[in-house]
């Protein structure tokens, strides 16, 4: 059993900063790429940033400059350091990760998403 739980999201006034954290926890053998996606009400998901083993990093246009993912790989978390926030981007962030299990095949799994509203 896999698990990825998320926290960090509220409520925060436009330019405030926020940072969202992942933890993936169960038989792990090993984790390759993370990311964070959000879906605000009415739009499909998106990816927000994704980071993979090696650190290398992407990032929608949209967070680019505002937004910056980082992982430590002992504790199997990622996070998400939200800065300059817009209304834009209140919605749903889920975490995601490509994982091996322990005696288990390589998968991907979703966190259950924390909510970010960015409103004055």
């Amino acid at each position: 059993q896999v698990q990825l739980v998320e926290s960090g999201g509220g409520l925060v006034q436009p330019g405030g900063s926020l940072r969202l954290s992942c933890v993936a926890s169960g038989s792990i053998f090993r984790v390759y790429d993370m990311g964070w996606y959000r879906q605000a009400p009415g739009k499909q998901r998106e990816l927000v940033a994704s980071i993979t083993s090696d650190d290398t990093t992407k990032y929608a246009d949209s967070v680019k400059g505002r937004f910056t993912i980082y992982r430590n790989n002992a504790e199997n978390t990622v996070y998400l350091q939200m800065n300059s926030l817009k209304p834009d981007d209140t919605a749903v962030y889920y975490c995601n990760a490509d994982i091996i299990r322990l005696y288990g095949p390589q998968d991907w799994y979703w966190g259950q998403g924390t909510l970010v509203t960015v409103s004055s």
